[in-house]
């Protein structure tokens, strides 16, 4: 009788997978065993010709969330006598593949338990199975089994193990089972620490506080969140005040998807990614008259909506009755809460109540955020539903050596290069705190540890500041490994270069807010030549001060006042630019600026979105670093207009003439879209400009100012008409989320180099 051994690497561990492999195997009469391992998964099946090679064709059809990335199959001898097909246990003692399957939303079959009288586990907020729930953030090492999770402290009821046993039942080997008799519970506690209320009492009380105005802290899937009635205004303040989140918008979940339809418009993709197993964070238009207050996303056309990926959040939402205000428990610039303690003592001064349960969280995991746009999805924040998952980059050389990364200041993810696949960290966030450094050396450790991995090169950014640059510092000393710099814009374009498994020479635009260019200046507005680990700048803004340095990110009217002062030369702010000032702050910037103090030169885009936006009016003052340019983008809308002028010399695009052009239509009276439509339409020209200087066939786009729709999708309409093959980010965030990615792709290649 023929055998077959099949290798098959992907995500097939925690996924349900060897069942589906059992019960394709017994429906066709087949033997042998299918092995759980730290490579993957390894079967081997005896039976007619015609039925092995049946089963190998259903074997890649397995639906998600298991993900066959390769199977190899192989004849080998018979065994004779075999009467069964079985699931042995798992190997260990190897060194284990990154690949790891992530969080999962709860999945229809679990969900329609949760709500139906008389099932088992009706109303219990911590169901799931094989298809759905906690993952990354339960995992304490590889292979993944339940002792090596945080539901070892679990012991099964008798129910739950004849589950966990039976392979033929969904929760078969689903690791976080659990059900009211013997799983996690849930407690109510005040700010104080008092015990309030537990199990339904505790949800009852928490969904009454909410309705109140209440701010309730709940101990979510990968961390605590922080939770308000997205429909009153006073409580969405309340939050801001305490979070110190002064505009920035909130995400918001919906009960049910007749709820959000009520507030957003959902195109079928972002239908189907509302439903899926990932559940992001969707960015979705908005409806007039809807339920969400505008204090949630002041200004903003787009609500942050998503559905409950917990039963938990499902019985909550169901018994608030209303959308709420769902966003990550910590205050501005600080990383999300994910210990009780912790959250406890960070926690303690925002919310009035604690929902928390006795499940632990390994490790924190933070939401996605993903747009759909007219080309298919962006991914903003990768994070649950992403992370960890693991891509096989395609490029020459990245098979070795083990390479790790540690990102950038903002938004960060550390990457893990190894075996030619690369693992890249949950979003963390921002560096600026002591918390937030904290996190990094732990996920680092944590990676390492998760992986069986040793470094053998380094990557960091430029900047010598930075808490990543000095991890990768100690790391370094430490191991005896060399350590790569690789400046930001390089690190932005080498990223989306990687993505797209780019091996010849291509134009990297990277324009963002500011990072250390080589040169010692901040750079933001580059045309970058990309050969293997090296750069050429072929192109950039020209460079224009920046008074108060640091203080200009989140105040426009400071990159305004830089820019004229550049252009023009001393004088009086224009109107409506001039309202912005108070007292005599406008001549203090123009001292700082004459004597070229605290006033550091940059060729920054994002800078030029805040100059631009604070001349018009639409932002000037304060918010968070992005705002000014949102409100272009927004104000812009689908508006085409003629473009603005530049004067483009050698590659330096002086945006002179486009300032002349803004104050010639502010004078002339027109309206702040008519101004950005035009800005945008500038943007395109200068793309093409550089592009068609460098004469390069493959033109890349990354850094933040790509997270402008308007901006990415003019853009592309301008290259790909001219010609050019455009490939922007897929997988992987365009803000500096992406760093790591490009870090990681620049230090291997390095070895290729040399």
């Amino acid at each position: 009788m023929p055998r077959r051994r099949c290798q098959v690497r992907g995500v097939v561990q925690g996924v349900g997978f060897r069942p589906a492999v059992y019960r394709l195997a017994l429906a066709r009469g087949l033997t042998g065993f299918v092995w759980n391992h730290a490579e993957g998964v390894t079967l081997e099946a005896q039976g007619t010709e015609a039925d092995l090679a049946d089963f190998e064709r259903a074997l890649q059809e397995i639906p998600a969330p298991a993900r066959v990335q390769s199977l190899v199959g192989e004849a080998i001898d018979e065994v004779p006598g075999e009467a069964d097909f079985r699931i042995r246990e798992s190997g260990q003692g190897e060194a284990p593949r990154p690949v790891v399957p992530p969080d999962l939303a709860l999945c229809e079959a679990c969900a329609a338990e949760v709500d139906t009288p008389g099932e088992r586990r009706y109303r219990y907020p911590f169901t799931n199975c094989t298809r759905c729930g906690p993952r990354y953030t339960i995992i304490e090492g590889l292979p993944y089994d339940r002792p090596r999770t945080a539901m070892k402290a679990f012991p099964l009821c008798p129910d739950c193990e004849r589950e966990y046993r039976d392979p033929l039942d969904r929760r078969f080997h689903a690791q976080p089972v659990a059900c009211p008799a013997c799983g996690p519970r849930l407690a109510l506690q005040g700010a104080d620490g008092i015990l309030r209320a537990e199990g339904e009492a505790a949800l009852a009380a928490a969904a009454e506080a909410l309705r109140q105005g209440a701010v309730l802290a709940l101990k979510g899937l990968g961390g605590y969140q922080l939770l308000v009635d997205a429909t009153a205004a006073a409580a969405v303040g309340l939050l801001r005040s305490r979070k110190r989140r002064e505009a920035k918008p909130f995400a918001v979940m919906f009960p049910d998807r007749a709820s959000l339809l009520r507030d957003c418009e959902v195109s079928p993709e972002e239908a189907a990614w509302l439903a899926s197993p990932e559940a992001p964070i969707l960015l979705l238009r908005r409806r007039p008259g809807g339920a969400v207050v505008a204090e949630v996303a002041p200004g903003n056309p787009r609500l942050g909506a998503f559905l409950p990926n917990t039963p938990l959040h499902r019985l909550l939402l169901a018994a608030a009755g209303r959308p709420l205000v769902c966003t990550s428990g910590n205050l501005s610039d600080e990383p999300m809460a994910f210990e009780d303690d912790e959250a406890r003592r960070r926690l303690g001064g925002l919310a009035d109540l604690f929902l928390s349960h006795d499940r632990p969280i390994t490790r924190p995991v933070d939401d996605s955020v993903l747009r759909v746009d007219a080309d298919g999805p962006t991914l903003l924040r990768r994070a649950r539903g992403f992370a960890p998952l693991a891509v096989t980059l395609g490029l020459e050389g990245l098979s070795s050596p083990c390479v790790l990364a540690l990102g950038a200041h903002q938004k960060n993810t550390v990457a893990l290069l190894k075996g030619g696949e690369l693992v890249m960290s949950q979003h963390l966030g921002d560096l600026t705190s002591l918390e937030g450094s904290d996190l990094l050396a732990r996920t680092v450790d944590d990676l390492l540890a998760f992986f069986g991995a040793r470094p053998e090169l380094l990557a960091c950014d430029l900047h010598p500041d930075y808490a990543s640059t000095r991890l990768a510092e100690r790391l370094a000393a430490e191991w005896q490994v060399p350590l790569v710099r690789v400046q930001h814009h390089h690190a932005h374009g080498a990223a989306c270069a990687a993505e797209h498994a780019l091996t010849g020479p291509a134009l990297a635009l990277t324009w963002d807010g500011t990072g250390l260019g080589s040169d010692g200046t901040l750079w933001g507005g580059e045309a970058l030549r990309l050969q293997g680990a090296a750069f050429t700048r072929l192109g950039h803004l020209k460079p224009f001060p920046l008074p108060g340095g640091a203080a200009a990110v989140k105040q426009p009217r400071r990159s305004a006042c830089g820019l004229l002062w550049a252009v023009q030369g001393a004088g009086a702010p224009p109107p409506p630019l001039a309202a912005a000032f108070d007292g005599a702050e406008w001549e203090q910037l123009q001292t700082l600026l004459a004597g070229a103090f605290n006033s550091p030169l940059t060729s920054s885009l994002g800078r030029l979105f805040d100059a631009v936006a604070a001349l018009t009016g639409l932002h000037a003052r304060g918010g968070f670093e992005g705002q000014a340019a949102m409100a272009l983008e927004f104000a812009a809308g689908e508006r085409v207009e003629a473009p603005y002028a530049w004067d483009f010399r050698d590659g330096t695009a002086d945006p002179a003439p486009l300032v002349a052009g803004v104050l010639a239509d502010l004078a002339a009276g027109r309206d702040a879209g008519f101004i950005a439509a035009r800005f945008h339409a500038a943007l395109a020209d200068l793309a093409l400009a550089w592009a068609q200087q460098a004469g390069l066939p493959d033109v890349v786009l990354s850094g933040g100012c790509f997270q402008n729709a308007l901006l990415t999708a003019r853009v592309q309409q301008k290259l790909g008409g001219a010609g050019f093959r455009v490939h922007r980010h897929r997988a992987f965030p365009t803000n500096d989320g992406g760093i790591s990615l490009g870090q990681a792709a620049v230090a291997v290649l390095t070895t290729v180099d040399r």
